[in-house]
């Protein structure tokens, strides 16, 4: 069971996507299927950490199965699927919560930041699911996961626990010949220009469904009115565009226009301040606008036309289960024999 290289990750199905889940995610998956094999998972159980109402649950899944598929991830020649019709994900999550010590899980930033100061309120399962979600990554055996800066900690608990696994098992993973090491350490992808994409009215704020204001994001579903408007009034400052990174510095609205800029035009930010330095920001949004309105309208309409296709959106979320299913029982298979457990053979 040699492990190939493998892209693995995931969306949570929580409702509202939007430019900030595209740039900093979506569009790279899209890039990822021509170099790599790729599963790519819709997060649902990771979702009811927190209460959702179960109809709305069921939309968003379906939400974001369309998402990926408007954006261009194809799910024949790769896998799309939702969680949790693969159960060796929470299975072995079993085994991580036996392998994982307590004193990694309390130092999750992302735990302390969602639970906020009612923290005996939170559920257990926010508290152990970056458990999951190195078991998300590891049931497949995964090499590379694309994360945002906000998800880094997470992959490095995914290694630690691996690497533990590794250690603690490895007499019996030698003895049942499975090499040296049975989980490889996943490596992490962080690319393009706008990994963090910045609220529209605030640039000192993330991008968030959260937000109050529906001007601070553009959701992957407004249309092409909705999207210019957004744009237009987007906070700025009252000065020019600078021509190089450096006059970007203490200016976090205009970085964070550029930076959507050069993501989805494919261009680096300093090919975008050469272009537009020294111009006003009303030339450089009229522009965006033309840009965003071009990249994201044809996704929304895509979005909305497949999400009234429950039955195909379905079959496609079946179809890449029972593959995610071949893949994750062997493993599943192996960590049994690896933990000593009986198994039906």
């Amino acid at each position: 069971m040699a492990a190939k290289e493998l892209v693995f990750s995931g969306v949570q199905p929580t409702g509202n996507l939007h430019l900030g889940n595209y740039l900093g995610a979506i569009v790279n998956f899209v890039k990822l299927q021509d170099t790599h094999n790729c599963i790519y998972c819709v997060v649902d159980l990771h979702a009811i950490t927190v209460w959702q109402d179960p109809a709305e649950l069921t939309r968003t899944i379906r939400e974001v199965t369309a998402a990926f598929i408007a954006s261009g991830i194809d799910p024949k020649k790769h896998i799309v699927f939702n969680q949790s019709q693969v159960s060796e994900h929470a299975e072995l999550a079993w085994v991580f919560n036996c392998v994982a010590r307590l004193g990694w899980l309390n130092r999750m930033t992302q735990f302390k930041e969602k639970a906020g100061k009612d923290r005996e309120n939170a559920s257990v399962g926010l508290y152990a699911y970056p458990n999951l979600m190195a078991a998300d990554i590891l049931v497949y055996r995964a090499t590379h996961v694309p994360v945002g800066e906000d998800q880094k900690q997470h992959l490095e608990l995914a290694r630690d626990i691996a690497q533990k696994f590794n250690n603690d098992f490895s007499d019996s993973i030698r003895a049942h010949d499975f090499g040296e090491k049975f989980f490889p350490m996943p490596e992490p992808l962080i690319t393009g220009p706008a990994t963090r994409v910045m609220s529209l009215r605030d640039g000192t704020k993330k991008m968030s469904k959260s937000d109050p204001s529906d001007y601070s994001r553009i959701n992957l579903t407004d249309d092409a009115d909705s999207i210019a408007q957004k744009v237009r009034k987007a906070k700025t400052d009252p000065e020019p565009l600078p021509s190089e990174e450096e006059g970007l510095k203490n200016r976090p609205e205009a970085d964070n226009l550029v930076g959507i800029y050069a993501a989805l035009s494919g261009q680096s930010r300093p090919d975008v301040l050469r272009e537009f330095g020294g111009g006003q920001f009303s030339g450089f949004k009229s522009t965006l606008v033309d840009l965003a309105v071009s990249k994201l309208g044809p996704i929304g309409a895509e979005m909305k036309k497949l999400t009234q296709d429950t039955a195909y959106v379905d079959a496609v979320l079946a179809d890449g289960a029972d593959r995610a299913r071949v893949i994750a029982s062997e493993t599943m298979n192996a960590v049994k024999d690896i933990v000593g457990l009986i198994r039906k053979k």
